[in-house]
């Protein structure tokens, strides 16, 4: 498998510029990709759990109603017995 890979600049601080020559035998453009990749996959989890989130909440919704109309349902033949 092969992945083409695109440029991307990246404007910083010129002092910061100036920090990171310190540490020469840091490869900084691997490190920046290491980290995108990393955050990318983080908010794909994080999207991935709200469609979830919001697919029960709509499940609960529909069960919250289901369960009000039973009751109500239940209340009518009570009423109509006396019961209630």
């Amino acid at each position: 498998m092969f992945f083409y890979m695109v440029s991307v600049t990246l404007s910083i601080p010129e002092e910061v510029k100036k920090k990171m020559d310190n540490f020469e035998e840091i490869n900084w453009s691997g490190f920046i990709r290491k980290v995108i990749l990393k955050k990318t996959k983080e908010l794909e989890w994080k999207e991935a759990m709200l469609e979830k989130v919001n697919e029960e909440e709509k499940i609960a919704e529909w069960a919250q109603n289901l369960t009000k109309k039973d009751r109500e349902r239940r209340i009518k033949q009570l009423k109509k017995k006396g019961l209630f």
